[in-house]
């Protein structure tokens, strides 16, 4: 069989999950983002601290880049989702914790983050179609991470620190050390994106040509 047949059957499937995510009602929305929360908090579970800062590295980007990607805005639900029921006492953010006071702690603007770089990431890639190219998407990657989920953590950690922290401390204890592994999820998760989403329109109020 000729390759270019396969290749055809993998972007007509693509096209129909995407498609059917779309239009599917509430109710499988939903269960959808209760699914990305619950991948969210298992993957919080995977961290480890650098030396000179509180902020560990977990897998919960990479889980939030890709809730924006397959599940559109609603991957900011999800992660509504993952904060609010933390908020209600259930030990799934990192190190098992859960509660107001966790939020209140260093790490506690990076999940407010993570809600505003998951909507916009499914917003965008769902609403113009221009965005799914490769670099283009690569940008709102880079652009969710280091503006949307860097800037709440920043500013979090620093009323958390107090102003005895000037901004060079900030940055190298919220930033620098993580660069590296940022730029990595944002790489893996444009390189799975590209393949997935459809380069053409699947819904009837999105995928405006810009």
């Amino acid at each position: 069989m000729n390759i270019d047949i396969y290749i055809n059957k993998y972007k007509n499937s693509m096209y129909n999950f995407f498609k059917w995510r779309y239009e599917i009602n509430l109710l499988y929305k939903f269960s959808l983002a209760f699914f990305f929360a619950c991948l969210t908090g298992l993957l919080a579970q995977f961290r480890f601290y650098l030396p000179g800062t509180p902020v560990p590295v977990t897998g919960q980007v990479f889980v939030v880049l890709l809730s924006g990607v397959l599940l559109g805005a609603w991957g900011g639900v999800s992660q509504i989702i993952y904060l609010g029921i933390g908020l209600a006492g259930f030990p799934w953010f990192a190190g098992f914790n859960s509660g107001i006071f966790y939020i209140a702690g260093p790490t506690g603007g990076y999940i407010i983050g993570f809600i505003f770089a998951a909507f916009f990431i499914g917003y965008i890639l769902d609403r113009y179609i221009k965005s799914r190219k490769l670099f283009n998407m690569l940008a709102l990657m880079l652009f969710s991470i280091f503006v949307l989920i860097y800037v709440p953590g920043l500013i979090q950690l620093y009323l958390w620190i107090g102003p005895s922290v000037n901004f060079v401390d900030l940055i190298l204890m919220a930033v620098l050390p993580f660069i590296a592994a940022d730029v990595t999820k944002a790489l893996i998760v444009t390189g799975i994106a590209y393949g997935l989403t459809p380069k053409v329109g699947y819904g009837k109020k999105s995928d405006i040509k810009i």
